[in-house]
């Protein structure tokens, strides 16, 4: 291993500079987390003026989960390798110009491609604007760092339909890829010169190439299966069961690679620490559980509730509302007291409200809907920022990049996972409800005695009108079980972080030189 030496550790950034920076480093994340789901609800607008089915426009959104799934994981070695500086503003710059790709692309090909090279750049960018965040404030204020990388890493996929709906509304599908370009220019030429003296030493391995092979398979094999899994029927077909062979046979070859060689690509050996292990157990639990709340609220607003896509959109919002207010005093609370129990509290207040959720009925107001996603929003920054703090407190210094983006990969592996296991259960689940419904409480025979004498006209529409009040109270029972579990899911993760030892130290990333 050879090490080069760049810059002497100089003092944080303070004043105007710390401002900017900070606030550069934060929009880079939240438009990084944005793209995740900005182009959900532009799948049939792309679709439309592309001139390709729908099922070959969701490739938008597989090609770019892919890509970033893979690249994740890469960002420690990539910090160690080339500077944690330098790899920041050179993938932000590519994720400006690989964004003008995707909105100028004229055919699918041009467009899945620049988006699974959008995907290659993004996904260091998460990890490494939390680890560069934590590096220029005072070790005092390092906590208002992690309340402000937070609230953008929560905010931004929420936030994502309402702004991928607008804009496809108003300006063109392709404007959703092109408001990236001014801010990724300016972050990536900005940040450089202020963070240029933060540049980290160089360490100088040989590429792990099977590693890298390793990752590659088993993680794009996981996410195609995660992606397509619903179009296949899941296990009804034969391309998800090769899927699930490579990437688990691909998953467990990567791990005995990674944990036996020398310079891995990817290092896993941070799991060594309880605290670290603990707490991403703990976030990929609750993540998973709060990305399948937002998932399946505005499914279940705009399909059986009758909201417009807009307004499902700003209905599911109102969950970042408290949680940027809260923020703040997550922040500083995680210096005062035991990371734990804020983590407990923050996880467990986001059960209990979801578990009032699962009482819903079909004849809620809007006002009825949107108070308990707002009040929920109260929790998020208070299991996010204590338990960022508490897993970055846990490992080495040396350890903090590999350490974001192992975090980070999770994280983004649990919501992927959820998504697809609730949007599937959550249809199969009605399916069965339904079926229930018409055998035990409406019986034929008794259909036929209410319908009586009345007209064929009549008698159709009665049963159009009498299968829709069943398909809403068998979708609503559906929404109530899938809230229900949630919570559950919620917290079991919030006992998990008991698992973690009581933490000794403030978080402190400062990469040692």
């Amino acid at each position: 291993m050879k090490k080069t030496d760049q810059h002497p550790v100089l003092t944080p950034l303070t004043g105007a500079k710390l401002i900017i920076a900070a606030m550069l480093l934060a929009f880079a994340n939240f438009i990084v987390v944005l793209d995740m789901t900005v182009a959900n609800v532009s799948v049939s607008n792309i679709a439309g003026g592309l001139a390709v089915s729908l099922s070959e426009g969701t490739y938008v959104i597989t090609s770019y989960a892919v890509a970033e799934a893979i690249s994740v994981p890469l960002t420690g070695w990539l910090a160690g390798r080339f500077g944690t500086v330098r790899v920041f503003t050179t993938c932000m710059m590519l994720f400006g110009v690989f964004s003008a790709l995707c909105g100028f692309s004229d055919s699918l090909g041009m467009l899945v491609t620049s988006r699974v090279l959008q995907g290659l750049a993004g996904g260091p960018l998460m990890p490494l604007s939390q680890t560069l965040l934590m590096q220029i404030f005072p070790k005092e204020k390092k906590s208002a760092a992690l309340g402000l990388w937070a609230m953008t890493t929560l905010v931004a996929p929420v936030m994502g339909p309402v702004v991928g709906g607008y804009i496809c509304d108003n300006w063109g599908w392709g404007h959703i890829f092109l408001i990236n370009i001014p801010l990724a220019l300016v972050c990536s030429g900005v940040l450089l010169n202020l963070l240029r003296r933060f540049e980290t030493t160089l360490i100088k391995n040989k590429v792990d190439f099977i590693g890298l092979g390793l990752l590659i398979i088993w993680v794009s094999a996981l996410q195609i299966m995660l992606d397509e899994g619903k179009n296949y029927d899941w296990f009804e077909s034969n391309t998800i069961w090769a899927l699930l062979i490579i990437s688990l046979i691909g998953f467990a070859c990567f791990m005995i690679w990674e944990l036996t060689h020398d310079h891995p690509i990817v290092n896993l050996r941070i799991f060594r620490h309880r605290g670290y292990a603990a707490s991403v157990l703990t976030i990929s639990l609750a993540f998973g559980a709060f990305n399948s709340s937002i998932v399946l609220t505005p499914l279940w607003l705009q399909n059986y509730m009758g909201y417009t896509a807009s307004w499902s959109g700003f209905t599911t919002a109102a969950l970042g509302i408290l949680a940027v207010c809260a923020a703040p005093v997550a922040a500083k609370f995680s210096t005062k007291y035991d990371q734990r129990m804020l983590v407990f509290l923050g996880v467990g207040w986001l059960g209990l409200v979801t578990f009032y959720r699962s009482f819903g009925a079909t004849d809620m107001t809007h006002l009825q809907i949107t108070i308990p996603i707002l009040v929920q929003g109260i929790g998020m920054p208070f299991f996010f920022v204590p338990l960022t703090a508490l897993a970055l407190a846990s490992v080495n210094s040396e350890e903090i990049a590999s350490a974001a983006g192992l975090m980070s990969f999770l994280r983004t592996l649990a919501g992927a996972m959820a998504t697809s296991l609730v949007t599937t259960s959550w249809e199969d689940r009605t399916n069965i409800l339904r079926n229930d419904l018409v055998d035990k409480i409406l019986p034929p025979e008794q259909i036929a005695s209410m319908l009586g004498d009345a007209s064929q006209v009549d008698q159709t529409t009665a049963l159009y009108m009498l299968d829709q009040v069943l398909q809403s109270q068998a979708v609503m029972l559906a929404t109530n079980h899938i809230f229900l579990v949630v919570s559950c899911t919620f917290i079991f993760a919030a006992m998990a972080i008991w698992l973690a030892p009581k933490p000794k130290k403030v978080v402190d990333t400062s990469v040692a030189h």
